[in-house]
């Protein structure tokens, strides 16, 4: 195959529109759903998933939280104003070393964060992106308040995000490091990998998809136009491809999973916008995928089960996770 990508159909907002309708999930699982395609991973899915574990190997596919995360320099904003962690100590080993703190009887510290909840390795809620006023299943955006996401919450999914992992490795398979910006990977890049690699995505899977842009980035000792700057990622047809497969969830290590520039100058993130209020898919971004990368080179085994549930923070419309690939 061609390392140079095919020229990406430009689209409208009547392609947009099109695909609402085409792709709409709304009602699949009754009138009260909150989770959308996580629905479709059964516990025979885990069951099976967890017979896939046969040396014990755990890899974490996140970054580190701090404040050399992907938002950018120390001190800058990443995109829509999203920045990295402050983490600040409430009590330190020098507070109990000088004795200030013994009136409690106990010695020992404490801390906080204060981050964005999409700042780093995450997944998108269904309460995140809005198709016009409506959000996931039909409801009204304004489900969303000031005091957070009265339906749809990230908390919804608490015991879900768990099933069979497939990493399909787009450099890897082109014998690049890491895939240029602009792009884009359409379905008949995803089949070829899958034909490459010996695997299959199908019914309430997890699908990871590399990129390589992280370690291009770390390459470089830069984040600069990581956080919404240009990047390889998913083509809008992959909507259709994804929803055949009826994948559980889709994952890169991009910033926001579709190829940026994006295919439109009418809409921003047109994926987005019918991946998760239309589809209900679940959708993880920032994953570190180097090291998955190389394992499942060296074993020839691009299937794992896959653990990263979201944190269950009350009506967020994001989360921070730690997301495990064990084989």
């Amino acid at each position: 195959m061609s390392e140079t990508p095919s020229v990406l159909r430009k689209l409208t907002l009547d392609d947009l529109h099109a695909a609402a309708e085409r792709l709409k999930n709304w009602g699949k699982w009754g009138p009260d759903d909150e989770i959308g395609t996580l629905n479709y991973t059964t516990a025979e899915d885990i069951v099976a998933a967890a017979r896939l574990v046969r040396k014990g190997k755990v890899m974490s596919l996140a970054l580190a939280y701090d404040e050399n995360g992907p938002q950018g320099a120390k001190g800058n904003y990443g995109a829509i104003g999203r920045f990295n962690p402050i983490h600040v100590m409430l009590r330190a080993g020098t507070d109990a070393y000088s004795g200030v703190l013994d009136h409690r009887k106990i010695r020992g510290a404490d801390d906080i964060i204060i981050m964005p909840t999409q700042c780093g390795t995450q997944w998108d809620g269904l309460g995140h992106i809005f198709y016009g006023d409506k959000m996931w299943n039909g409801r009204d955006c304004r489900t969303v308040t000031s005091f957070g996401a009265q339906k749809c919450g990230i908390e919804k999914t608490r015991d879900r995000m768990v099933g069979r992992g497939v990493l399909l490795d787009i450099p890897r398979m082109l014998d690049m490091d890491w895939l240029p910006d602009g792009f884009g990977i359409g379905p008949e890049i995803l089949e070829q990998a899958e034909k490459q690699f010996g695997v299959t995505v199908g019914r309430g899977d997890f699908l990871l998809v590399r990129t390589g842009h992280i370690e291009a980035k770390l390459m470089a000792k830069t984040w600069d136009g990581y956080a919404g700057g240009d990047a390889p990622g998913l083509a809008f047809e992959t909507l259709d491809w994804l929803q055949s497969r009826e994948v559980a969830g889709i994952v890169t290590d991009t910033w926001g999973v579709e190829v940026r520039p994006n295919q439109t100058t009418d809409a921003a993130q047109p994926w987005h916008w019918i991946a998760i209020p239309i589809m209900g898919l679940s959708v993880g971004e920032i994953f570190h995928l180097a090291e998955l990368s190389q394992d499942c080179a060296a074993d020839k085994r691009y299937e794992f089960m896959f653990v990263a549930p979201a944190l269950p923070i009350t009506g967020a419309v994001g989360s921070p996770v730690n997301p495990l690939a064990i084989k």
